[in-house]
């Protein structure tokens, strides 16, 4: 993420505003310490777009991954499962 002066942002807006848009969004820090955010207008966003923006999700790749033609791992029998489910359930 970008980061600007506040000076930078008094002195330079238009170069800011630019960065914003190219970035899409700007931390304005005052005597080194982060004060506020500037980030681009994108209209009406929904919550998943705002969590993407954020940070807060990824979306899925585009490209399929192929199963794998082989898996790897332990084995379990029914009783194996049914033992461990029984452990995770515990007394209750």
């Amino acid at each position: 993420m970008s980061t600007v002066t506040k000076r930078d942002l008094n002195q330079r807006t238009t170069d800011v505003l630019a960065q914003v848009a190219e970035v899409g969004e700007v931390i304005v820090t005052e005597r080194g310490e982060p004060r506020w955010r500037v980030s681009a207008y994108r209209g009406q966003d929904n919550a998943l777009a705002r969590a993407e923006r954020q940070g807060r999700y990824v979306p899925p790749a585009s490209k399929r991954v192929p199963w794998p033609e082989i898996v790897d791992g332990p084995r379990y029998a029914s009783e194996d499962v049914d033992a461990l489910l029984d452990e995770m359930k515990g007394e209750h």
